[in-house]
Order: structure tokens, then sequence, then C-alpha cells
């Protein structure tokens, strides 16, 4: 009898606690739908998906996938995800390695001779930590004079990037985000197996998976069904914001928010890896001198990288994500381990913010395991410290013609007015800010932000420039004209 009553007990209490999570859940959901209410059938929007103890408790999409043929976004929408692919090459590198094929303290040249030797190896592990000290391949690129929305493949990639006769730093000395690692690092995996990126990873992380959604995208006139385009708003109305990439590793996966979910779920019990890869790809990544990477700090909170994902203790719950953003596509996968809880939303819309509505959403279903939030800590700004300096623009001693072997190009520099104006035959003219005798920056919509200083020799005479932008340092055009 006593056992019969404990079964119902036990019944019962089974039957409560699913009440409770689901009113949770349809609370929740209706939080959710709140949060992206402002997508429409005139509007891009975003796809989501709620991981919680081994299944999906929530999936929708919002917003248009197509809005030039009113095809709306679905869970089973693909979307390009940019940089989260990245954490696809290091699990397939960390693969190899568990096999036996690589060692990550390999020297990259091994497998990649024609990469210059820059004095101290570049070793695998310091590709997947972001302390080789490679230039990034976007920032010689653009540049190199190319639009973000070129054809770009990972040919074309490599020989631009086996041109570059110096680091930004000394190999494993400092950190510093480059995608070039990520690229050099499926080309590794290419070389070593025989099979193209996109095959080896199809083989041995999407199939065993069931990610039949998912592909590395290395061919850009390859037809994907379900996919969706990438918007941006312009003056009040949307515009095609074009991808054309054909290089993977860095970025290039193409998949759903459902495909993701399994890929989560395999970090709880793996059916690709084991316990012990999974255990030591979640570790942060550190210097060679020891020292944990950090990321960044937000409001007190430090985020340490760990191979192609960030580490985060956010309001005292651990926290394991990352973010990708190409052309207007944007994307948001994070992992709630100690709470078995996982947050994927899959964006076609540029100005979706991606880090601040995945945890808006985290607060929706974690509440209660929440801390309160840390005031932000903002330094107010010493406007007292600056000074305005009237530089004297000599123009004719800036003006002329400059080229640099390493991206093959050249820049033309002339006045207009009392204005210094950087010319490339592939971008538009950019107009400089003087900020030294002999300093300047400039940005423009095909150009990232750079700083450049002009050289000159013993005579004062200009003999050409040095420029450096976020992921290129120190690179130097020699005056030809």
């Amino acid at each position: 009898m006593a056992k019969i009553s404990y079964l119902i007990s036990f019944v019962f209490f089974l039957l409560l606690s699913n009440y409770v999570l689901s009113q949770t859940n349809d609370k929740a959901g209706k939080q959710i739908d709140s949060l992206f209410a402002k997508y429409n059938s005139q509007t891009p929007g975003v796809a989501v998906a709620i991981i919680k103890d081994g299944q999906i408790i929530f999936k929708k999409g919002y917003g248009m996938a197509n809005l030039e043929n009113d095809i709306p976004i679905t869970p089973q929408t693909v979307f390009h995800i940019a940089s989260v692919s990245k954490q696809f090459t290091a699990f397939a590198i960390y693969l190899l390695e568990s096999q036996g094929k690589i060692s990550l303290d390999d020297d990259v040249r091994k497998y990649i001779p024609e990469l210059p030797d820059y004095g101290t190896p570049i070793k695998i592990r310091h590709l997947l930590a972001h302390t080789s000290g490679l230039r990034d391949q976007w920032a010689i690129l653009t540049l190199a004079g190319w639009r973000m929305d070129d054809v770009i493949t990972t040919e074309q990639i490599l020989k631009v990037v086996t041109k570059q006769k110096n680091t930004n730093f000394k190999p494993g000395s400092a950190f510093s985000y480059s995608n070039t690692g990520y690229t050099l690092l499926a080309e590794i995996v290419r070389r070593i197996t025989g099979k193209t990126f996109a095959e080896y990873t199809s083989e041995n992380i999407f199939k065993p998976l069931g990610m039949t959604s998912t592909q590395f995208y290395d061919d850009h006139q390859r037809i994907v069904k379900r996919r969706a385009d990438s918007y941006e708003m312009v003056n009040n109305s949307y515009y095609n914001k074009r991808l054309n990439f054909a290089t993977v590793g860095a970025t290039g996966l193409m998949t759903t928010v459902e495909d993701l979910s399994k890929w989560v779920l395999n970090f709880e019990k793996p059916i690709i890896g084991n316990s012990k890869l999974i255990r030591e790809f979640n570790q942060p990544s550190y210097l060679d001198n020891g020292k944990k990477i950090v990321f960044s700090i937000i409001n007190g909170d430090t985020l340490f990288h760990a191979k192609a994902q960030l580490l985060r203790n956010y309001r005292g719950i651990n926290v394991i994500k990352h973010g990708g953003h190409d052309a207007g596509f944007r994307a948001f996968l994070a992992r709630f381990p100690d709470q078995h809880f996982s947050i994927i939303t899959l964006s076609n819309d540029e100005h979706y913010e991606i880090f601040k509505s995945g945890l808006e959403i985290a607060g929706f279903y974690l509440k209660d395991a929440l801390q309160e939030k840390k005031e932000s800590s903002v330094i107010p700004e010493n406007k007292s410290a600056k000074t305005n300096v009237n530089y004297s623009l000599n123009s004719k001693g800036f003006e002329g013609e400059y080229y640099n072997d390493e991206l093959a190009t050249n820049y033309h520099f002339k006045t207009l007015g009392n204005k210094l104006i950087m010319c490339h035959s592939r971008l538009s003219d950019v107009e400089l800010s003087q900020t030294g005798e002999n300093k300047f920056s400039g940005s423009g919509e095909q150009i990232f932000s750079f700083e450049m200083e002009f050289l000159k020799n013993e005579k004062k005479e200009v003999i050409g420039f040095v420029i450096s932008n976020f992921g290129a340092k120190n690179i130097k055009f020699v005056k030809v004209a």
C-alpha cells in the first residue's frame, strides 16, 4: 500500500513539474513573441530555438527570409552564420588531434609550407587561440582594394596571406582576433584528409549528428534550398546586402536553428568526439606565457576565449557563447551548461542586436537563477584633456602614387580644398582627418577605419606611409610617383 502511495505521489510530482515547466515555457514564448514583434511580412527577421534538458522547447520564425518573393522565416530556414562557423572548424581540428593525425603544437608550415617563416613558429594552437599574429584576411583584402561583397575564395585569400612579410606581433605573445587563422585551419584539414573541408565536416560532423540542412559553403554559385537573403535598412527602406563568400573555416557555414540544436546537444551527450575532447574544447585558450586569454571585460565580468567560443559568467551563471556577423546576417549561439540550456538566434537583419536579444531571452527562462544586474561601469569622458590642434597641411608633400607589393595595390593622394583625399581604383575616395603633422585617419563604405603616417627621409621628403586597421598593423607603402 505504501508503494502504491509513493508511486501516486511520484506520478503527481512529475505531472506537476511538467505543468509548471509548460506554464513557464508558454510565458517565455509569449515574451519572445513580444521581443520580436517588430518583425513582420515587410521586414527581414529572426529564427529562434531554445533547448532545455535535451530537447527543443521552443522554435519559431519571425519576419521574412526573402522580401522579394514573400517567403517567411521558419525554424527550417537556412542562414549563413558567419563567425559561429569557427567552432566547427576548431572541432574538426580536435577530431584530427584525437585521432593522432596532428598535434596542436605542430608548426603550421608543416602543412602550409608557402606561409613565410616569421622567425618564431606559428603553431596550430596559435591559430585556434587567435595568438598567431597573422594579419586578418578581411583587414588586408580591403586595404588591397577588395570589397566585402566581391566573390572571395579560399585560394585568393591564401595568395594574399602568404605574401605578408610580417606579423602583427610575435606568435603566442598576444591575442588579436584573426579570421586568417581559421581559414588556415580549414586548409590544414583539407591537406591532411585529402577531402574538401565541406566534405570532411559533412562526413564527420553533420551527417553523424543528423544536421541534414547544414553545409560549409565553398561555392558561391551553389543552390541552397530555403536559404535566407540578408538585408540592411537604408533611408527607411530595406536593401539586399550581398554576400558572395566562397571561403570556409573562418566563416561560410549554412545551417538552421533546428540543426544547431543538434550541435549543442552533442556537448551534453557526445555522438561525435568524447567527453575528454569536449572538456578540453571548452577550456580557455592560453598565451605562451601560460596566461588565460582575455577577450574582453564587460561590467566586471571577464570573457575568456576558448576555441572559437567565449566563456563568461553572466549574472552568476556560466555561459559559453559566440556571435557572428557577415553582410546582413547575424548569428548567436549560447550554451548554459549548468542549466542544460541553450539559445540560438539566426537573423538576416543587419540591425539585429544579437547579444542584447540573446541575453534578454536568457532572462525569460532563467530568471530565478540570475543574480541582479551589475551597474555599468562607465568612466566619464575627460573633455578638458582634449585639445584642438590645427595642423598645417603641406599637400604637395603628401600627394602622389604609393605602392605595396604584399597587397599588390596602389593608392593615390590628392588635395581638395584643405583636405587630403585618399584614392583607389576600386574603392570610393576617402577624405582623411589629420591627427598629427604626418598622421591621418579615415574610413569608408568599403574600407575599415584606419590610421596612417607618412614617412620622410633625412631631407624631409615623403618616401612612403604605413597604415594600420583593426587586423593589420604597419603595412608599408612606398612612394613611386
